[in-house]
């Protein structure tokens, strides 16, 4: 019984130590400046609403906290997909007018590392603007700090819920500089190649029924045309 009862205080306490150290790890910490925030170039700024309440369409494999919505919209519960969420959401500029519409597409990352502080999900927008054209955003996301800052307090709290304001960057690669990968698809963008990064600010969250007002911001970095070459003349 003694060698049951100092195997199960083991087992707590190791589980104790591991959340301490996945809540309170020193080695890891936020990125405290977006990496475009020292660009020279226009910013187009696209923001949404990050509550999948607020999306026009959402679905996963059907068995998570979030569920898809509509109903009767098919889920993701095949293997090969059951760890991927896609969100159909209406973007909007800087001052709240209508700008068009993004699909993005999430996946849980096998890079996760949650002791190096990496809770990542790859993912890929396509954003349609009309009258401009369409582009393609592919990025690494990483969620440590948000489920570190926002969602483990909420499960935590005797209300299950979180209030406050907690804004960052998720956008971590696959750029040097921890910037996403843009490329043009159609119209103004067709030649496009450029950089991305995405930031949510939280405001609430519930443990019961997850995100309730949390803002998205798409920031693409909009390359300068290049300056005409200087042809000397003939003589």
């Amino acid at each position: 019984m003694k060698y049951l009862v100092s195997l199960m205080v083991g087992v707590v306490t190791g589980g104790l130590a591991t959340l301490l150290v996945f809540v309170l790890n020193p080695l890891t910490s936020a990125p405290a400046l977006s990496p475009l925030a020292v660009s020279e170039n226009q910013l187009m700024m696209l923001k949404y609403s990050a509550v999948p309440a607020d999306a026009i369409l959402f679905t996963n494999d059907g068995e998570s906290l979030l569920q898809p919505l509509p109903s009767g919209v098919q889920e993701l519960w095949e293997p090969a997909i059951e760890g991927t969420t896609v969100t159909v959401i209406p973007l909007f500029d800087v001052r709240a007018e209508p700008a068009g519409m993004g699909v993005k597409f999430s996946s849980l990352s096998e890079s996760t590392r949650l002791f190096s502080g990496e809770a990542n999900v790859d993912s890929a927008w396509h954003v349609f603007l009309p009258g401009k054209g369409s582009l393609f955003v592919g990025q690494r996301e990483n969620y440590f700090d948000y489920l570190r800052q926002v969602v483990i307090p909420a499960y935590w709290s005797a209300s299950k819920n979180w209030k406050g304001h907690w804004r960052q960057s998720l956008t971590s690669g696959p750029g040097v500089l921890g910037t996403a990968s843009v490329v043009g698809g159609s119209g103004v963008f067709d030649t496009m190649a450029a950089d991305a990064v995405e930031t949510h600010v939280a405001r609430a969250y519930s443990a019961r029924i997850g995100p309730v007002a949390v803002e998205g911001e798409l920031a693409i970095e909009l390359q300068r045309e290049p300056a005409p070459a200087l042809v000397a003349e003939s003589p």
